[in-house]
């Protein structure tokens, strides 16, 4: 094929030039320099299937939008859903996937399953976020925590969570047992804050026997921080063949009792408490009726 100049009319002996040129990696506007050819046309023609070296392109934005356009359509999306996911246009979407297999078209059902399913994954989602907020709130409405009122907390989680004194069944202790990490952080900060000092304190991890027992120990000995010495043996509860543990998992560590030595006193301070703010409530409610 000849050019209508002269000085393009040997186009293959031209075209071989350009692209051993190109192959040897220059770039279009080196080789228009090079061979003194400035119509863009036959430029191209001269060099036509033969890719541009590598840093001659341009890094394209699109590129992971398109990687992740065909992957996705791989999976079998649809072009609607392919462009309400990346947030681009189907036209892009189009270009990019039209070389892969159409997926196949799913039953009417099984669409309207799996758009209803995407649309109760966005609920919870909104609905989780929601509950986050309102808990955030609420614990930076707590501020910091006068004395009484760590106090007249310590004294309602004891009478929750402690073991009490029965007329059938004297037992003048002071003994708590929780498996809430955070329960068992504040219990022992009351007991700092009625000056029992913690030398007085022993401890018993409680738990499943098939579980990791000396992770929980582990666990329970730094949240205290108490040497092993404090602790008493584990007490390990029979597993039961017939039943399905729920309690599983890496967050499972059992339960810990935390007991005070010569605690007969300070238990009838406790049980005298915990009716000294009973009786506060019922005057103050008898107050607030009359």
């Amino acid at each position: 094929m000849a050019h209508s100049h002269g000085k393009y009319a040997d186009f293959e002996g031209l075209r071989e030039r350009a692209l051993a040129l190109r192959r040897a990696g220059h770039s279009l506007r080196q080789i228009r320099d090079e061979l003194k050819v400035f119509n863009n046309d036959l430029l191209h023609r001269l060099v036509k299937g033969e890719p541009p070296p590598d840093w001659t392109r341009r890094p394209n934005a699109k590129d992971d939008l398109r990687a992740r356009a065909r992957e996705l359509r791989l999976r079998g999306w649809t072009y609607d859903r392919i462009e309400a996911e990346l947030g681009c246009s189907k036209s892009s979407v189009s270009l990019w996937v039209r070389d892969l297999p159409k997926p196949e078209r799913r039953d009417p059902n099984e669409q309207a399953k799996l758009a209803a399913r995407k649309r109760w994954e966005h609920e919870l989602a909104v609905r989780d976020e929601a509950r986050q907020d309102t808990k955030a709130a609420a614990r930076r409405e707590i501020g910091e925590l006068a004395d009484r009122e760590l106090f007249m907390a310590g004294v309602a989680l004891y009478w929750a969570e402690g073991a009490k004194d029965k007329p059938y069944d004297r037992r003048e202790n002071v003994t708590f047992v929780n498996s809430d990490p955070g329960v068992i952080r504040v219990y022992l900060a009351w007991l700092d804050l009625l000056g029992v000092e913690r030398e007085r304190l022993r401890f018993t991890v409680m738990i499943h026997e098939t579980a990791d027992v000396g992770g929980a120990e582990r666990y329970w000995a730094g949240l205290v921080d108490a040497d092993r010495s404090a602790f008493y043996k584990t007490t390990l509860k029979k597993h039961n063949p017939k039943t399905v543990r729920k309690n599983v998992g890496d967050s499972y560590r059992g339960c810990l009792a935390v007991r005070v030595s010569r605690g007969a006193e300070l238990y009838r301070r406790i049980e005298g408490w915990w009716y000294g703010i009973v009786g506060a409530v019922a005057a103050a409610d008898q107050h607030n009726r009359t």
